[in-house]
């Protein structure tokens, strides 16, 4: 069984190896080293089973017309996958940032998945985003959204991204 909890110092290297196998390629898990370098990762979450990690999750600041904060990269061990890791690492850190007073957390992702977590492509389609599409998702943790429209931005490190 795993458990969750909050990166600490020394779990980098094991991160970065999880996020590089779950994508199959280095970029996110240099995109989540630069993350946190810049000092843009907020919450950053990883689920450990026996001394070894297995997933994590980031999220970190956006720029918009309210604090909000952007999920991505969500990583799961490919032999792990399909074992409820993903979902319980989501769910705990929309947890984290609705303690912390965050107002919303935005995705792009696959709809199919993030729905069931509240995310919604309507929610997000009033906001102006270089990501904007049906894969823009956002969730309010405050009840309801402060603006329903305005320029949203991920951080600087997702700008480098192939």
């Amino acid at each position: 069984m795993f458990t969750i909890r909050r990166e600490q110092a020394g779990d980098e290297a094991a991160i970065a190896d999880v996020v590089t196998r779950a994508f199959g390629q280095a970029e996110e898990a240099r995109l989540t080293a630069r993350l946190r370098t810049d000092g843009d990762a907020v919450v950053s979450l990883v689920a450990e089973e026996d001394g070894t990690i297995v997933g994590h999750v980031l999220l970190s600041i956006m720029s918009g017309p309210f604090r909000a904060l952007g999920l991505a990269p969500l990583s799961v061990a490919p032999e792990r996958q399909k074992e409820g890791i993903g979902a319980a690492l989501v769910r705990a850190a929309l947890d984290a940032a609705r303690s912390a007073g965050w107002e919303a957390v935005f995705v792009v992702g696959e709809p199919g998945y993030y729905r069931r977590f509240g995310f919604s492509a309507e929610l997000a389609s009033g906001f102006q985003s270089p990501c904007a599409g049906p894969y823009l998702m956002g969730v309010a943790l405050t009840g309801e959204l402060p603006a329903a429209s305005g320029r949203i931005g991920y951080a600087p490190a997702f700008d480098e991204l192939a």
